[in-house]
């Protein structure tokens, strides 16, 4: 299973960017994402690219089914392909985000 990630752009140089997925820090390009990226726009990352900007709420939202994912399923290879993908963002205060 393949997730999108949601972060923050903190800086922008050309195609490529600096995004912060809840404090860990990592460079993307954004040949692929569907529109012109600022600092401050939220994006969804795969596999180190920007597939489009996304409205904050829509990170929460997105997180939120992560979470719920995670907490429904029990010895679930998808949950714990899910965790893996959420753990990675380097995220640890309970599914909050207090942006």
């Amino acid at each position: 299973m393949c997730l999108g990630v949601p972060g923050k752009v903190i800086e922008v140089d050309g195609l490529s960017a600096s995004v912060d997925f809840w404090g860990v820090k990592r460079k993307v390009r954004l040949e692929t994402v569907d529109e012109p990226v600022s600092v401050g726009d939220c994006v969804l990352v795969h596999v180190g690219f920007a597939i489009r900007r996304i409205p904050e709420v829509e990170v929460r939202e997105t997180l939120a089914l992560y979470d719920e994912l995670v907490a429904a399923a029990t010895k679930d290879l998808m949950a714990a392909d899910i965790q893996s993908e959420v753990d990675a963002t380097g995220r640890d205060d309970g599914g909050s985000d207090d942006r």
